[in-house]
């Protein structure tokens, strides 16, 4: 049974972890080498250059700036002051409801814990009723609501503050969302015009013998938004095309990096083994191997580019279709296009880097069954889940641990081994076991058939709220 100690070093565990994590941050932030990594967008924009160009050889590595590890934290209060216009501009509105998120924690507990400590702790404190039933118990559980009596009247106290609590909780909820939703709005009125914002995506197309999938795109939305309908663009099944553009865009960084390295040294050029993992092989210039790779696979993939287009088969029934207004793109994206509601759907299109193109020919039949299969699954996952869980946790308490490995008794019983045991060793167990839940999360939602990426995401987060275990 827990004890205020163990709670007690659980607390400094975490606190000093969390500071060990702070102050590595803050120290490999402050390095010129990381420079781009913490600061990319200010390179983007132009308003920053590494400061690892020039000066001393240890200086383009290492910050030897005394001054600034003083004030390495400066950033924190600055993030905090400033104003959400401007922290949007600077580092998008991510990072400004990331923060609003931590503020609206704030608002919530610190007025409940005040409550709670002011009226809860001392109606609990001030009963004996753990004494009086002579069970098991430490100084924490007089804290809690077990230590009164079976109909008395303080619980009258708890149910007031539980009113109390969710009325606040609900209110603070309230207005964060409004103030949150107005900044989503000014954030997108605020925005360039972006193609996607014009854009739907047609998917179930139905086949014609005589017609292929882009005039069948073109002649229906001519009929059916003949003032609206722009222009469209079909899908093709081009994943050994996107193969080869990924292996060009890598080895386009590689050559990048050859060139720069040769310009910082233009006495050594640098060379590259060719063999299995670059580990073995003849030794070759970096610089002409990456451009030679780059030639050979710009000609592999114009000709299976090539080949896309003459083969009718790698047309996916699907299709992006633009719209002239917003407007036609909204009445398009939201309402049936036909009187069968298995064809032709119509969706928002995601952004280009957002689709997630193996999702995009799954047929209406299919979708359905996923979907089905992905809610039982879902299902099954929360009740069987308990399981290794709670297998985990009966080897996380000191009863279990003793009895699996006897001979470990002495050290075991130790009064910090023991308290480390009961206050930490069952919460870093179940975490740690339940890194694998994201992941069986993002394949649950593949399965079920999403477009986008950020779609996937979303229901990946909605999936782990939903479960009882997180």
């Amino acid at each position: 049974m827990a004890t205020i100690q163990d709670i007690g070093v659980s607390a400094a565990i975490n606190i000093l972890s969390a500071v060990i994590f702070l102050l590595a941050f803050a120290f490999l932030r402050l390095q010129p080498i990381n420079d781009r990594v913490y600061f990319p967008k200010w390179y983007l924009k132009g308003s920053r250059q590494s400061p690892s160009h020039g000066g001393a050889f240890v200086r383009k590595f290492v910050n030897l700036d005394m001054r600034s590890y003083l004030k390495f934290l400066s950033w924190m209060p600055a993030a905090l002051q400033m104003p959400e216009d401007e922290l949007i501009s600077h580092a998008g509105l991510d990072s400004a409801v990331y923060l609003r998120i931590y503020l609206t924690g704030l608002k919530i507990f610190v007025p409940i814990t005040i409550l709670a400590f002011l009226v809860l702790v001392p109606v609990n404190w001030t009963n004996d009723t753990l004494e009086g039933l002579k069970v098991e118990h430490s100084d924490i559980d007089k804290l809690s609501i077990s230590n009164i009596p079976f109909g008395s009247k303080r619980f009258i106290a708890h149910l007031t503050m539980a009113y109390v609590f969710t009325f606040w909780t609900c209110y603070v909820l309230l207005r964060e969302y409004e103030i949150v939703a107005t900044m989503r709005l000014r954030f997108l009125a605020s925005e360039k015009r972006r193609p996607d914002q014009f854009t739907v995506l047609v998917r179930n197309i139905p086949p014609d013998p005589d017609e292929s999938i882009g005039e069948l795109a073109e002649h229906f939305f001519l009929v059916n938004h003949p003032d609206h309908y722009l222009t469209h663009q079909v899908v093709y099944n081009a994943n050994k095309l996107a193969k080869l553009v990924k292996e060009k865009k890598k080895m386009q960084n590689w050559l990048d990096y050859y060139q720069l390295k040769y310009e910082r040294n233009t006495s050594k050029r640098p060379t590259v083994k060719t063999g299995f993992l670059g580990c073995f092989g003849s030794k070759m210039d970096a610089v002409e191997h990456c451009a030679s790779e780059i030639e050979r696979i710009e000609k592999e993939e114009a000709e299976e580019r090539e080949k896309i287009m003459k083969d009718p088969k790698l047309v996916v029934p699907a299709a992006f279709v633009s719209f002239r207004t917003r407007w036609g793109a909204a009445v398009c994206a939201q309402t049936q296009q036909t009187s069968n509601p298995t064809v032709w759907l119509t969706e928002w299109a995601p952004e280009p880097r957002d689709v997630y193109w193996d999702n995009l020919s799954i047929p209406i039949v299919h979708l359905t069954v996923r979907r089905l299969i992905i809610a039982v699954a879902f299902f099954f996952l929360n009740f069987f889940y308990v399981i290794p869980i709670a297998f985990v946790q009966s080897l996380a308490n000191i009863e279990g641990i003793e009895k699996a490995v006897p001979f470990l008794k002495p050290i075991i019983e130790m009064p910090t081994i023991k308290s480390f045991i009961q206050g930490f060793l069952p919460g870093i167990a179940l975490k740690i076991f339940l890194i694998l839940l994201p992941s069986i999360l993002m394949f649950m939602s593949k399965v079920e058939g999403l477009t986008s990426v950020s779609s996937l995401e979303r229901r990946s987060a909605s999936g782990r709220c939903m479960h009882p275990f997180y």
